[in-house]
């Protein structure tokens, strides 16, 4: 059963969520404070993390930074306001996805469902488990990406746009193209949040310039190939 962590100072929202988390398999704990969150997160094993962004101690952007040091676990940012400079700073700083209070927890749940389904998918249209390029090597199966021989900690949706790209390296994929590969139909697309992804895997990959952008077309893997298993 997969364990999701919900990190939220509403003290009525908890247990109704736990609640209704359960009818569909999935065991749901939560924190009011980051600090307890985080000690969670430390000590136990979980599949997912939902932060709100409005939290006592620190905000739900600085939860999310300090988690990304120390773990790539799918994140899913509650926004109260709905602020859309909230979604984009959220994803700016490693978020998987975003969803607006109030929502609907069966729109909660599936934006869980995706990510974690997104997650366990072995990246089509890759069919080699192991792409290696001058200076990159990127392993489908251990979900490892090495730059010069080094570990690259990446988030599960960088991972899985760059596992993309190295799939058909040289092919042109278009925001929409990327968006549906990675969000799947039941989150919110948004074409700024693609951008926001290819920014943040491209400064992860430097000094490598393996990511070009094709004006009016979408983004491609230039990178020359230096063998595959």
């Amino acid at each position: 059963m997969p364990r999701i962590l919900l990190i939220d100072d509403d003290a009525h929202l908890g247990a109704p969520l736990a609640s209704y988390f359960a009818r569909f398999d999935f065991q749901l704990d939560s924190a009011s404070r980051p600090s307890v969150g985080l000690a969670m997160l430390r000590s136990q094993a979980y599949d997912a993390a939902i932060l709100d962004v409005m939290l006592p101690e620190m905000d739900g952007f600085a939860l999310c930074r300090e988690i990304r040091r120390e773990s790539d676990i799918p994140i899913v940012m509650l926004t109260a306001r709905g602020d859309v400079m909230d979604r984009v700073v959220g994803l700016e700083l490693g978020a998987d996805d975003y969803l607006p209070k109030p929502f609907e927890p069966r729109e909660l749940v599936a934006r869980v469902q995706t990510i974690l389904r997104r997650q366990r998918a072995v990246p089509a249209p890759a069919a080699a488990s192991l792409h290696r390029f001058e200076g990159l090597s990127i392993d489908l199966d251990r979900r490892e990406v090495l730059r010069h021989g080094e570990p690259v900690e990446l988030t599960g949706t960088e991972f899985d746009l760059l596992a993309l790209l190295a799939g058909h390296p040289g092919r042109v994929w278009s925001r929409d193209d990327i968006l549906n590969h990675l969000r799947g139909h039941e989150a919110e697309l948004n074409t700024r949040a693609v951008d926001i992804v290819v920014s943040r895997l491209r400064r992860k990959l430097e000094p490598l310039d393996c990511i070009k952008t094709l004006r009016n077309a979408g983004y491609a893997l230039a990178v020359g190939r230096s063998g595959s298993a």
